[in-house]
């Protein structure tokens, strides 16, 4: 199955957070959209693995996405490991997205920047046709490599390169976002705080797209980051 988007997060969340707005928005104009977990998330203090996949399951259907899936990668400890390039190589080649996106290149989270390294790295590789892959038939894969591979903004309030106007699917986002109702803010809830589970920090994902919004004349905004020069066809292709 070829995908358009294939979004990588560390841990289930991450990509809700971060670029759901802009996943859901891509599939409203009929692109296939895929998400692949690294982690179950279950160093988390709140919730289990169990509620977490639940979760992520809900929220998957919440955006629309084709697909969900877990590598199961250990969380805390995702490390950029020959063994771990070849696993996201062999969902590269299976999927063939046009755009990958991943975590922040550098967050508060450890996983977020390994995590990032290691997806960026993969696409890479998985370009070598002399690296070699078997699907989960067994067959054998072909090379493929992404034509972009974006970062989006997490827990830091890093500087864009660019942004996408989600301004059509915010509340969608934030729908996605509370399915994780084991992570978040609960006001029943009486497991231990944590720096996510905030009023505050609920608050934080809407007005941070609105804020990023405010300064490109439209409503919300999700950021990205890149590693290379972006490219136009047109000037008038810039907004």
């Amino acid at each position: 199955m070829k995908v358009d988007i294939l979004a990588f997060g560390a841990h289930p969340d991450d990509v809700e957070l971060s670029c759901g707005g802009t996943l859901h928005k891509a599939i409203i104009e009929g692109k296939t959209v895929g998400i692949i977990d690294l982690t179950r998330g279950e160093l988390g203090t709140r919730g289990t693995a169990e509620t977490r996949k639940a979760e992520a399951s809900a929220a998957a259907k919440i955006l629309g996405v084709s697909f969900r899936e877990n590598l199961g990668f250990p969380d805390g400890f995702v490390f950029n490991t020959k063994e771990n390039q070849l696993e996201i190589i062999k969902k590269i080649r299976a999927y063939q997205p046009d755009i990958v996106f991943c975590n922040a290149i550098d967050d508060r989270h450890t996983d977020h920047g390994k995590s990032s390294a290691l997806v960026r790295e993969a696409c890479f590789l998985s370009g070598l046709t002399k690296i070699n892959t078997k699907s989960e038939k067994g067959e054998e894969q072909i090379s493929w490599r992404p034509n972009a591979v974006y970062s989006y903004i997490q827990w830091k309030n890093s500087t864009p390169d660019f942004v996408v106007d989600i301004s059509s699917t915010i509340d969608v986002k934030m729908a996605a976002v509370a399915a994780y109702k084991s992570q978040f803010f609960d006001p029943k809830s009486t497991e231990p705080e944590t720096p996510i589970s905030s009023q505050n920090f609920i608050e934080s994902i809407r007005y941070r797209a609105a804020d990023l919004g405010r300064l490109v004349f439209t409503d919300y905004a999700e950021g990205f980051t890149t590693d290379r020069l972006l490219a136009v066809n047109s000037i008038f292709d810039l907004k």
